[in-house]
């Protein structure tokens, strides 16, 4: 707000009196380095308490961290000289928020201020009284004012970046400084100021700061943070380790009550490996029920498999979510793969006339390669065959190939067409290479026909394997 500068002054009439506001203000500086009460003494770690919906507290080791609809924290569990942590994890709806957020506070504001809350707040006042100084010494009133309004600047924002800590006091030097930076300027003739607000961090409410949990403690905590997450590895890793601590500290539990919590620990680990296995063979028979209907490109079989899941979770008691989840998927993709299927099949049945018609076309031709294999093969080894076989051979091939290049191929049989075309091709050519290689005694020729010999059986295979899968019907990837 607007302040008249005038008034000011007439009330601080000169520097004299300003520089004794300015004593002042180091003076409160200088003798408030008072240690504030805490709630009780600090531990050794720095532990947080989550208080529960249920009105329970489990303590975590160090700080939590809130993720989504998650919280991730340590629990400690068992190490008497340097404590062994185990990491676990909460639903964030299980959680007080309210309360834990106003404890969390209190053990943030109580280690601060354990540690090293009054060595910064030593320093930020050594500042303060160090630019004041500076301002009373100098003559200069407009560099005294700027060195004011720094050191206000400095303490502005302090507290609340540092937990609320000393922040009575913050505030009360700060109104000394609003003070002193009002008479400055009205003695160096600023007509009207602003007088800013300052930032002010919630009051902190202390609460006794929450100690190392018992042996005792820390297996129950186990026991109920183990009941209330949703994550089953995660619920019997928590088990397990409670059974650990049990054997390690069997010394300082009554014997009766360490049996009775290891079979509680025990019965409840055979729990979970029994709802593991009913779980896993429900996975086991829907998947295959749902392979087998999808195979068949039965979309209505596989269907049914997917709605019976939920009754088949709830006989179960719905204790895997996230196998269900799993499985549901797994089933749907089944769904999606059986109607894939149907509809390549109902294309096949389009298509299959013309794919009949296309092998009696090429019948004639495809019949001649297969029975020239073995001279082929022959030619290929640099082995033969005889020159009277080759030109029965050539004989059989010469023109084929224009015959070929005739038949009117159906779209989906045309790059199986071009494998035959090249086939017979590189047949004739292998023919007639090693005819003229052996009239010839010609070494590197029958080499030439040798490679024209291979690439016609490696055409000729692929041509038969790609017809035989276009005659069958489609099958499930």
């Amino acid at each position: 707000m607007s302040v008249d500068a005038r008034g000011t002054a007439r009330r601080y009439n000169g520097w004299p009196r300003f520089n004794t506001v300015i004593r002042t203000t180091i003076v409160l500086a200088l003798s408030w380095l008072t240690v504030p009460a805490l709630a009780g003494a600090a531990p050794d770690a720095m532990l947080f308490r989550l208080y529960l919906t249920d009105g329970t507290a489990v303590v975590s080791y160090g700080e939590f961290s809130r993720v989504g609809d998650r919280v991730v924290f340590s629990m400690v569990l068992g190490g008497a000289a340097e404590p062994r942590i185990h990491a676990a994890t909460l639903p964030a709806s299980v959680i007080d928020w309210t309360r834990t957020d106003r404890d969390a506070a209190s053990t943030r504001y109580q280690w601060y201020a354990h540690t090293r809350g009054e060595d910064d707040f030593g320093r930020v006042s050594d500042e303060v009284a160090a630019v004041l100084n500076a301002v009373v010494r100098g003559q200069n009133r407009a560099q005294a004012l700027d060195a004011a309004q720094r050191a206000r600047a400095t303490l502005t924002e302090w507290a609340h970046d540092h937990f609320g800590y000393r922040q009575q006091d913050v505030r009360e030097i700060l109104a000394v400084l609003d003070e002193a930076i009002s008479d400055l300027r009205a003695a160096t003739g600023v007509a009207a100021f602003e007088v800013s607000l300052v930032a002010r961090a919630s009051d902190v409410a202390l609460e006794p700061i929450a100690g190392m949990p018992s042996v005792l403690e820390q297996i129950n905590q186990t026991f109920h943070v183990a009941a209330l997450t949703d994550a089953p590895a995660e619920r019997v890793a928590l088990l397990q380790a409670a059974l650990r601590l049990i054997a390690e500290e069997r010394s300082v539990l009554p014997p009766v009550e360490a049996a009775n919590l290891r079979r509680f620990a025990e019965s409840r680990i055979r729990e979970e490996q029994v709802i593991d296995r009913r779980y896993a063979d429900l996975t086991r028979r829907l998947m295959t029920q749902a392979a087998q209907g999808a195979s068949r490109a039965l979309s209505g079989d596989v269907q049914r498999v997917l709605d019976r899941l939920p009754r088949e979770d709830a006989r179960l008691g719905r204790r895997r979510p996230d196998v269900v989840q799993a499985l549901r998927v797994s089933v749907q993709a089944q769904l999606d793969a059986a109607r894939r299927l149907r509809l390549l099949r109902d294309q096949w049945a389009i298509r299959r006339s013309l794919y009949s018609q296309y092998q009696r076309s090429v019948g004639v031709q495809l019949l001649q390669l297969v029975k020239s294999q073995p001279a082929l093969e022959a030619i290929r080894r640099l082995d033969g065959p005889p020159p009277e076989m080759l030109r029965t051979l050539q004989a059989r091939l010469r023109g084929g190939a224009e015959r070929l290049e005739r038949v009117q191929a159906p779209p989906d049989l045309r790059t199986m067409h071009e494998l035959l075309l090249g086939a017979w091709r590189f047949a004739e050519q292998s023919v007639n290479g090693r005819y003229d290689a052996a009239r010839t005694a010609n070494v590197g020729a029958a080499w030439e026909a040798s490679s024209s010999a291979a690439g016609a059986l490696l055409l000729l295979s692929r041509a038969q394997q790609e017809l035989r899968t276009l005659l069958e019907p489609p099958k499930l990837q």
